[in-house]
């Protein structure tokens, strides 16, 4: 991915304050073009406050009176929406959106349009797009604050590009290494004499508590630092019952 190559768009935006929660939005993830076209009032105090750390993207922020400007030297332009207007274009979720703007934007110049805080793209402006990107959000409430769907589309586009770079489960990057079997072997001999010692566990008629018990500590999975502090703690536990049964 060329992060220089990829600029977000924002239409008509009427709001400082979104502006500024924009390029916040933006450079979390990565990406620092932002173009504004038209925008209501610009630049503004409250722009600045809440871009926060990201103010230097408010500063460098192009702003054109046109989508035509804003768009010129792009090759792949990409219009986003909340809702599915229905048009017959192209059209793919924010997260397949991502991997076809991040393939584009390794050569190509890369627009990604955002509409007015009310109303978003009209029909013309999303004719003027490659790619249509909807952000499936739940019936019951549709409407997306600006900043909301451009962090949307930054994270997903963010996520693509760490692909492969990621780990794949909770444990890949487990700072211990997890216990052996042999090891999780001795802390179950451990336990069960404890809890026999606590008059927990009735050896002569122990039931399913000890294979409930392993089946409880298999889910979790143990590290070697962790059964360690598990067995020191069994092992004060039989010294503080034998210093009881001696008194």
């Amino acid at each position: 991915m060329n992060a220089s190559n990829i600029q977000i768009v924002l239409v008509n935006p009427s709001h400082p304050g979104n502006i500024g929660a924009v390029a916040r939005a933006m450079k979390n993830m990565g990406l620092r073009q932002l173009v504004l076209v038209a925008p209501r009032q610009f630049p503004d105090p409250e722009a600045e406050w809440r871009a926060a750390s990201a103010v230097d993207i408010i500063h460098e922020a192009r702003v054109v009176g046109t989508l035509d400007e804003a768009i010129a030297g792009s090759q792949f332009v990409v219009g986003t929406s909340a809702r599915d207007r229905r048009i017959p274009w192209p059209v793919q979720d924010a997260r397949l959106t991502a991997k076809r703007i991040v393939e584009r934007s390794v050569a190509d110049k890369v627009s990604v349009l955002f509409g007015r805080e009310d109303s978003g793209l009209n029909n013309e402006e999303l004719r003027r797009c490659n790619l249509h990107c909807h952000i499936p959000t739940h019936p019951d409430y549709e409407s997306l604050n600006l900043s909301m769907a451009v962090q949307i589309v930054c994270y997903e586009i963010r996520m693509t590009e760490l692909e492969g770079s990621l780990p794949t489960a909770e444990d890949a990057h487990w700072e211990n290494a997890f216990a052996t079997s042999q090891d999780m072997e001795y802390f179950y001999e451990h336990l069960e004499d404890t809890l026999i010692d606590l008059e927990f566990l009735n050896p002569n008629a122990p039931r399913q508590l000890m294979t409930r018990m392993r089946r409880l500590y298999s889910r979790v999975r143990l590290d070697d630092m962790e059964v360690q502090i598990l067995r020191g703690i069994l092992k004060e536990t039989r010294r503080l019952v034998r210093e009881n049964n001696n008194k």
